[in-house]
């Protein structure tokens, strides 16, 4: 199923300012919009999303996803998905993999699926022709001295003294670093741009080094790869791309950008445009490839797909919809200046969705005894209980009815203020699709726990029996399972992964410092019997708790449930 990025999306007040009527262009399209009144036509337009293959993809990732391959839906333009795989210590076969499942598990298709590495034969043609223009050179330099000769900020470089090699030793050092004569670092290609530039990046940036290692399309066919900076914009061209966005970080680069491109681009041929966006942080988490792969290695999660982890593996086993994510990233839309996003408003926008798709469903996690004493003992009954009141065709199921029951233990107390609508002694509530209930006593352990409670119900009351007694109010409704059809699941629950809202901003301490402690634990639960035809990635509403999704370790013996997100938000007081 494919779905619009642009669908309006309903924000309780807290978001109201975020999110109109009507929507408005933002700044990238209004780009687009003067380059199309310009020297552009509709028909030109193409745009990518360029991930490197060296990690599994984030929240923020589906930001630039959703921007790239949501102006290719607005504008009926091609958008294609291209993998900058230049540096082979660091990407694998794996990362490609599950790129490419997220960007489809998102609802997106892109119409060609590039590779940098596709382009290595051609980025070294045109490498060799800068050298005969004099324009690019090799230096046998090690790094520290080449970092030491870039200069300061304000302080000009110094020039390589291997900068004036003739074309002809340039050329001839640089095929031999091709045919792998060379240990790594031995030598390097530099661009000859301007090592006084106030851009220190156009100080003879370098645009190959020498790495004897596998890569995981061209196995052993290179020993030297071309750097970020030269691969992509000559890609880009490469694939016609008409707009190449990145995000702010890469403003400094756009720069060397343009230079690259003067070097290749012919009057015939479309140039692509480099602009920049902000970079979309989000509290509670880090999004760092490098810090997410130290908590994976370093077992504070489970693996890239841990449902506490901001990758779109992680939120999706964790019970996030496609269209969930699309619409948070609809509405914290596309801005020039980075900020921090509060994770709350990506809960807000998976409640608001599951709330309209996820049936209903009942299920105890924290099982407390309950005994209907003038329920026969024998009887049975099977309740009909509606699968999704926002859902007119979602229908309904039938819900076992015992004289023994299971209610959450904090939904009983044996005295309590009126303010407390649940159930206490001499007090009634309604048990939801059933009956009304009156608590009369309970039994206690020798700690003073109460371990089971004694009620009695009103056989005229029950739900939808249209009775004048099955009309009359009570305050409080609970969920329940019967014990004697209920099956037991196991339940994970996951909280945020950090107690710090931004782990990563403390200069005097490491992020990892602030890893919540709690953030997961696992319990068994029961749930009424329906549950056990529920296959992998089916959603859930345990009904008065929250959403739930089936995980991937479930077997037809044992089912285990993901707690995705709760009914409120429970941090918005610690945050405030």
């Amino acid at each position: 199923m494919k779905f619009s990025p642009f669908e309006s999306l309903s924000l309780p007040l807290k978001y109201t300012n975020m999110s109109s009527t009507k929507r408005s262009l933002n700044f990238i399209e209004h780009i687009i919009e003067e380059d199309l009144a310009k020297d552009y036509s509709k028909s030109s337009l193409r745009f990518r999303f360029p991930p490197e293959p060296n990690g599994y993809l984030h929240i923020g990732h589906a930001s630039s996803i959703c921007l790239n391959f949501g102006l290719g839906l607005r504008y009926s333009a091609p958008v294609n998905l291209r993998f900058d795989d230049t540096n082979p210590t660091k990407e694998e076969q794996e990362y490609v993999d599950a790129i490419k499942r997220d960007v489809e598990w998102l609802g997106f298709e892109w119409d060609k699926e590039c590779y940098a590495s596709d382009y290595f034969g051609q980025l070294y043609d045109w490498a060799e022709e800068l050298i005969k223009q004099s324009k690019a050179y090799v230096d046998s330099q090690n790094a520290e001295a080449i970092a030491q000769q870039k200069g300061t900020p304000t302080e000009p470089g110094t020039a390589s003294p291997f900068r004036d090699r003739t074309v002809e030793e340039n050329l001839h050092l640089f095929r031999e670093m091709k045919e792998g004569k060379y240990k790594e670092g031995e030598h390097v290609l530099r661009a000859k741009i301007d090592m006084s530039s106030s851009n220190m990046l156009m100080r003879d940036p370098i645009m190959y080094r020498i790495l004897h290692k596998s890569h995981h399309r061209t196995k052993n066919d290179w020993c030297i790869y071309p750097m970020y900076d030269w691969t992509h914009g000559e890609s880009d061209y490469i694939e016609s791309i008409s707009h190449s966005f990145c995000t702010l970080e890469f403003a400094m680069h756009r720069e060397l950008y343009d230079w690259f491109l003067d070097q290749v681009v012919t009057p015939e041929n479309l140039r692509p445009k480099q602009r920049e966006f902000a970079r979309r942080n989000f509290s509670h988490t880090v999004v760092s490839k490098r810090r997410l792969l130290q908590l994976v290695e370093q077992g504070v999660v489970s693996g890239w797909d841990d449902p506490r982890m901001p990758t779109i593996s992680g939120l999706r086993r964790r019970g996030y919809t496609p269209m969930s994510i699309r619409n948070f990233a609809d509405t914290i839309g596309i801005a020039k200046r980075d900020n921090v996003v509060d994770l709350s408003l990506l809960e807000f926008t998976v409640r608001e969705d599951l709330n309209k798709t996820a049936d209903r469903v009942h299920a105890v996690l924290d099982p407390l005894l309950l005994e209907i004493t003038n329920y026969p003992e024998d009887q049975e009954e099977w309740i009909e209980a509606e699968n999704n009141p926002e859902d007119e065709n979602a229908g309904s199921r039938k819900v076992p009815f015992s004289k023994y029951l299971y209610i959450e233990k904090e939904d009983f107390k044996e005295e309590a203020n009126r303010k407390f609508f649940r159930l206490k002694l001499d007090s009634e509530v309604r048990l939801k699709n059933g009956y009304i209930i009156k608590a009369v006593s309970c039994d206690k352990d020798a700690d003073g726990n109460v371990t089971k409670v004694y009620c009695t119900y009103d056989p005229d009351t029950r739900s939808g029996s249209g009775s004048e007694a099955s009309k009359r109010k009570v305050k409080g409704t609970l969920h329940w399972v019967s014990k004697t059809h209920a099956k037991s699941v196991k339940v994970r629950l996951y909280d945020r992964l950090f107690t710090d809202p931004t782990p990563d901003a403390h200069k005097d301490k490491d992020f990892m410092e602030f890893v919540n402690p709690n953030s997961f634990e696992e319990i068994e639960a029961f749930v009424e019997p329906s549950l056990m035809d529920a296959k992998v990635e089916d959603r859930f509403q345990f009904q008065r708790i929250g959403y739930f999704v089936v995980d991937k370790d479930s077997t037809s013996e044992q089912l285990v449930f993901n707690k995705t997100v709760g009914l409120r938000d429970t941090w918005a007081k610690l945050d405030s």
